[in-house]
């Protein structure tokens, strides 16, 4: 194998969303760094800090029935029990909550949880808080998604953050879409909420790290009381 062919398997595909940012980024680069040579070099550092922003990987989805897979790479911040906003139409009953924070390293990329039909597509405006926060579930400005699986619905969340101030979807109601595929981005730091039936016993903990397209967040025919997942730091 030649040194070309190894450097460009290693390659991180870019989305095309990213591709106007990095354009942005290297022109001013290139205009200041014309006046102040200083400023050049860190210019094309943050440029490539954008190019690795809008970086869209291939992901291995597991296949299986029931399987609910990580819509989002980041970290579990919350496990538990809430009510699904009012847009979603999933009821006033409260949902098993798996909430993902994504900082600004993550990729950005969002992937659909399960297969099935988009039966909702909801934009609601709201505030910037910090997307860690439980609250910004109901404050901060969101766009959800509902997929019908065909036995269930399961809800998804993109909220934005306090740098956060794009959310982009790339669906619509009415379209099938397959776990692991591409239905959102959110720039620059941001959270996901994914409402499961309730009874769903989800597969992870709090400050697990998550890989959008290939963690197992929970197996929907595995349902019962919700129970404390034991885990450990090593």
């Amino acid at each position: 194998m030649s040194i070309v062919d190894s450097v460009t398997k290693a390659m991180v595909p870019i989305h095309r969303e990213g591709w106007p940012f990095i354009a942005i980024a290297l022109v001013a680069t290139l205009v200041v760094g014309w006046f102040i040579d200083p400023l050049f070099w860190i210019g094309l550092f943050f440029t490539g800090w954008v190019c690795y922003f809008f970086r869209d990987p291939k992901r291995v989805t597991p296949v299986g029935e029931g399987l609910v897979i990580s819509p989002a790479d980041g970290v579990v911040s919350h496990v538990g029990l809430a009510r699904a906003p009012e847009e979603l139409e999933l009821g006033a009953e409260p949902l098993m909550r798996v909430s993902i924070f994504m900082n600004v390293f993550n990729c950005h990329v969002n992937r659909a949880p399960v297969s099935g039909k988009i039966t909702r597509v909801a934009y609601r405006a709201g505030k910037f808080l910090n997307a860690e926060l439980d609250k910004a579930s109901d404050d901060n400005e969101r766009n959800g998604v509902v997929i019908d699986t065909g036995e269930t619905r399961i809800g998804v969340v993109q909220i934005a953050g306090l740098v956060a101030r794009r959310i982009v979807c790339f669906v619509r109601e009415g379209e099938p879409i397959s776990a692991g595929d591409r239905f959102g981005l959110i720039r620059f730091g941001s959270r996901l909420d994914v409402y499961l039936p309730v009874g769903t016993q989800p597969k992870v903990a709090l400050g697990q790290i998550m890989i959008a397209g290939e963690t197992v967040l929970a197996d929907l025919r595995q349902q019962q009381a919700p129970a404390q997942v034991l885990t450990r730091v090593s």
